[in-house]
């Protein structure tokens, strides 16, 4: 993949990057204008190095070049969906699904079927067609959907999977694991809390 190859998937990435996050805007200010709860707390979004996509497809058998990578990896671009509550993330995957023009090309939840590790997550990847300047280009993105809670741990977890020789890691993984069970059982708590909170609100 020589590097103007890589230019030519930035403009790409970049602008299904944006066309994602003015759709998730546009449905966060009409939510608001009605008088409705705005199910996301913050957006991140990421688009992988050129070293990272090379080193995907080789590790997938693929050849190295623009239009593989475009079109075998569905995560090159990305997108981190952060809500408050379990409830958020499953409404705003079903905010998602309601793009008629999305097309869904892997889904995974990682929340009600959890990781062995402990992680937890609602995964999403879409091929959306972005049209520029006439033409349209079919590009793929993953939107991941979790809690702050999630996201803080796996914040954690991500950063001890780039460190190598770690001591005692054994122990230190067998303490994610029990933190993100503490912290599964914490998400589902707050839920409850809120939905009872809703309730004596209604009665009113």
């Amino acid at each position: 993949m020589q590097d103007s190859f890589y230019k030519g998937s930035i403009v790409l990435l970049e602008g299904v990057i944006a066309e994602m996050m003015a759709r998730l805007n546009i449905i966060r200010k009409y939510k608001m204008v009605h008088n409705d709860r705005d199910p996301i707390s913050y957006i991140i979004s990421r688009i992988k190095t050129e070293d990272s996509m090379k080193e995907k497809l080789r590790r997938k058998n693929l050849p190295v070049n623009l239009k593989t990578a475009l079109s075998q990896i569905y995560d090159a671009a990305g997108i981190r969906i952060i809500c408050s509550y379990i409830d958020d993330v499953y409404a705003v995957v079903k905010m998602l699904k309601q793009f008629k023009d999305l097309k869904i090309v892997s889904e995974k939840d990682y929340i009600k079927h959890p990781k062995t590790n402990g992680y937890r997550s609602y995964h999403i990847s879409f091929q959306v067609p972005l049209d520029i300047a006439g033409h349209i280009h079919p590009v793929y993105i993953e939107v991941q959907i979790r809690t702050i809670a999630m996201d803080f741990w796996a914040s954690l977890e991500h950063e001890m999977q780039y460190k190598k020789n770690i001591k005692n890691q054994e122990l230190i993984e067998e303490e994610l694991k029990r933190c993100a069970d503490e912290i599964a059982t914490t998400d589902i708590n707050m839920q409850t809390i809120r939905n009872m909170i809703n309730g004596k609100e209604e009665k009113k």
